[in-house]
């Protein structure tokens, strides 16, 4: 965790235990699968899959469907990459590995 001393080996010699890394790591690949579900669920199931569905509502003379096709993809993928870069920023500051300069300000 955030500044706590690397854990003793069982060997001399042999390198230290990082747990902690594993554990960020495990962190990051669960926030990556659940935002790259998200988008899947967004463009292909809404966007290919379920077009024809969505295509039944209509909103400011648009078919959803097609809106799902043609940007709701892309939106979801900005917002994804915010929602993303705001997790690691707090995900970095949890195990004590954010970037940032002598005033605490991020690089």
């Amino acid at each position: 965790m955030a500044g706590s001393e690397p854990e003793i080996s069982p060997e001399p010699g042999s390198p230290p235990v990082n747990g902690w890394r594993k554990e960020y790591w495990k962190k990051n690949l669960r926030l990556m699968v659940v935002l790259l579900v998200i988008w899947f669920l967004v463009s292909f199931v809404c966007g290919i899959l379920l077009i024809e569905q969505l295509n039944q509502i209509v909103i400011a003379g648009f078919p959803l469907g097609l809106w799902f096709a043609q940007q709701g993809s892309i939106y979801t993928f900005i917002i994804l990459i915010l929602v993303y870069t705001l997790r690691m920023d707090r995900l970095d500051d949890e195990y004590g590995v954010a970037e940032r300069d002598e005033e605490g300000r991020r690089l």
